[in-house]
């Protein structure tokens, strides 16, 4: 295996610096270098725009993160915690349908059924009468900071005020907002306007929550039927999209493959030494990425995850050794792909029979006269002898010409 594999890499290598079997120039081989990293970067640039394409499970329900969120939690006042966000938001955000819709005109597939219901729901509770609660418990609460704040700073200054009323101190000349004597009505006071406000939020709160335009979210958030078919899709995605991902991606890199590649054979037939060069390259930069999305493959997607699940099943909770089982997968893969580019790609006798029709060279697929034995560009020698009837017959192919034995 070892020499085929020289004899592979020597091939690969010559084609890559030499243009009609000449090597180029450092300058030259230097500028096609750079066009190389320039052409590759912009390649995995394209495979991350297609990759975006497809629409992602998160895009596909963007609603799943919220509407699992909501469920775990356990506090009183989820309810109107969620309805108060979606008000909040919706003062500084575009409704939550049209960033669905904005969702579904940018990649290829749509905002799923459960999360446009869940949207159209959501957008309900913006109302003004909602508005408006919103606002006066916003209020409610922030007068509460406020009486709360002098009730910290009379008990602060309790112990000075106390001091200078024993001290016989005029008023006038006290550092205290509020006499010793007056600190605990005023204490008193204050926690009684908190207590009123408090109770006026917690029916702002009920009467946010109770509304007729938020009970349709709120009902949606605990179906407990339309959540397992969410999740089930949501999953259901989780699993596809890797593999949909990658095989966008395989279209995409299929036609540059295809165009650098027929360009490479026209390029040989014609003699155009550098488009040939400059095309070989651009095939070898093409396949680089498609090996990369195969192995990717064998990584993420569809093929993992029944991997993965096979490995579990058979091997229970000893999941590390599904790493053994890539570590081996990953080289045989490798091995078969080298053995492919050998017996088909770059295998000498097919291609020597093809150049042998075409009136070419066995070795650099120049035209050569009908009499030449050795190839005028690279030297080679297109003959040798029968071993069975000693006629001259060509190199590689694997019957004489003048026999038809059988050659090794």
């Amino acid at each position: 295996m070892a020499n085929p594999l020289k004899r592979s890499l020597r091939r690969f290598f010559r084609k890559s610096n030499q243009v009609n079997n000449e090597p180029i120039n450092k300058v030259s081989l230097v500028v096609i270098i750079l066009i190389d990293l320039f052409i590759l970067t912009n390649v995995f640039w394209g495979l991350q725009d297609v990759g975006s394409w497809p629409i992602s499970p998160q895009q596909e329900h963007p609603c799943y993160s919220e509407w699992v969120a909501y469920r775990q939690q356990t506090n009183e006042d989820k309810a109107f915690e969620f309805l108060q966000s979606a008000l909040m938001r919706s003062q500084t955000e575009l409704p939550l349908q049209e960033r669905y819709r904005t969702i579904s005109a940018e990649h290829l597939g749509q905002v799923s059924a459960s999360c446009t219901t869940y949207a159209e729901h959501y957008d309900r509770v913006d109302t003004a009468a909602n508005q408006q609660r919103l606002t006066a418990i916003n209020q409610r609460e922030s007068e509460i900071a406020t009486l709360e704040a002098a009730n910290r700073q009379i008990r602060e200054q309790y112990d000075s005020t106390l001091l200078e009323s024993l001290a016989g101190q005029p008023q006038e000349l006290s550092i205290n907002e509020v006499e010793a004597s007056q600190a605990k009505q005023e204490l008193d006071r204050n926690t009684a306007q908190i207590a009123t406000l408090r109770s006026e939020i917690e029916a702002l709160k009920a009467e946010v929550v109770n509304d007729a335009d938020s009970q349709p979210i709120l009902s949606l958030l605990m179906d407990e039927a339309e959540f397992t078919q969410l999740e089930q899709q949501y999953d259901r995605a989780t699993f596809w999209h890797p593999t949909i991902q990658i095989f966008f991606q395989g279209l995409f890199l299929l036609p540059l493959l295809a165009i650098a590649g027929a360009v490479h054979q026209l390029a040989q037939r014609r003699n155009y030494g550098l488009v040939a060069l400059l095309s070989w390259h651009l095939l070898v930069i093409f396949t680089v990425p498609l090996i990369v999305k195969l192995f990717q493959i064998l990584q993420v997607g569809a093929l993992f995850s029944v991997l993965t699940d096979l490995a579990i099943l058979l091997l229970g909770g000893l999941q590390f050794l599904v790493s053994y089982l890539y570590i081996l997968l990953i080289p045989l893969v490798g091995f078969g792909l080298i053995k492919f580019f050998q017996k088909v790609v770059f295998n000498p006798k097919v291609q020597a029979a093809g150049r042998v029709q075409k009136g070419r060279c066995i070795r650099c697929a120049k035209k050569l006269h009908h009499a030449e034995t050795h190839c005028p560009h690279c030297g080679y020698g297109q003959l040798r002898e029968c071993p069975t009837c000693h006629a001259s017959t060509y190199r590689l192919l694997p019957h004489c010409r003048a026999c038809g034995a059988k050659l090794t």
